[in-house]
């Protein structure tokens, strides 16, 4: 038990409470301060522990045996008060066991807390310095994390990724910011096929082109909570350095919006 006023509160207003007790019983008939004397014990398990409740308890029953002396004397002593010493005893001894405990126990919860978020915040840290973008979904397909380098590429502004937009959301943005190298009426049909692959948990990797140049293959990883996490990795010089120029027209007229397996064939020619 460390030393300090936490550690000293509960015996010491256990005595100042006996004294005024004492005191107030020389001039008017004074009930017996134990269920003071208890509350006290529970004030002191948790602000210092079990340590100092259990020290409270016995000062508090030693202070309830020494009021029950000055009022009745030794000789007053009769078996109805030892049994509500006994009581007393019980009851302080289960005070200061039960609040004690749980204090502890408290402590214990907070501090495996702030572990966890201190690891929380090295991780998204360290995500937020590396090149592929990441973002976590919880079940309802929100946003929960987005990192850096996602909202650079899609051109997210803090405000909204910090907000847990939805996906569908990050999709219009995406839309709206003409953000994708897509025909504006292949839109709306690339957006459900992205919503369907996250919903699903299906981790077929994509290739996504974007307007500034990038390349980006996403994949959508169902984690086991129902979430989702979506990575988008650049693949930029693995993509556009093995494109034909000259076929580039071929593959854009061969893309069928009806057809999910075709474009993800075609993602990967060009």
């Amino acid at each position: 038990m460390r030393f300090g006023w936490r550690a000293i509160c509960g015996p010491a207003l256990t005595a100042t409470a006996l004294l005024l007790a004492l005191l107030f019983d020389r001039f008017i008939p004074t009930p017996s301060p134990a269920p003071l004397f208890v509350c006290i014990v529970a004030l002191a398990g948790a602000l210092a522990g079990l340590a100092a409740a259990t020290t409270t308890a016995v000062v508090a029953v030693i202070g309830t045996a020494l009021f029950f002396l000055s009022r009745q004397g030794v000789s007053g002593y009769g078996p109805a008060d030892l049994i509500r010493l006994g009581l007393l005893a019980i009851t302080a001894a289960g005070t200061a066991g039960i609040t004690g405990l749980m204090r502890e126990r408290l402590l214990r919860t907070f501090a495996a807390e702030r572990r966890s978020h201190a690891t929380a915040a090295r991780l998204s840290a360290a995500l937020d310095q590396i090149d592929i973008g990441i973002v976590l979904l919880d079940a309802e397909t929100r946003a929960e994390f987005i990192n850096r380098a996602f909202r650079d590429y899609f051109g997210v502004p803090d405000e909204i990724a910090d907000g847990k937009p939805p996906f569908i959301a990050l999709m219009y943005h995406g839309r709206d910011t003409g953000a994708f190298e897509l025909p504006a009426d292949e839109l709306g049909t690339f957006i459900a096929q992205r919503m369907e692959m996250v919903r699903v948990g299906d981790a077929t990797p994509i290739n996504i082109k974007l307007r500034s140049g990038e390349v980006l293959r996403f994949v959508c990883t169902a984690l086991p909570d129902g979430g989702r996490m979506l990575s988008y990795t650049p693949v930029t010089d693995l993509v556009r350095h093995t494109d034909a120029p000259s076929r580039a027209d071929y593959y854009r007229s061969l893309r069928d919006p009806a057809s999910r397996k075709l474009i993800r064939y075609l993602r990967f020619a060009e």
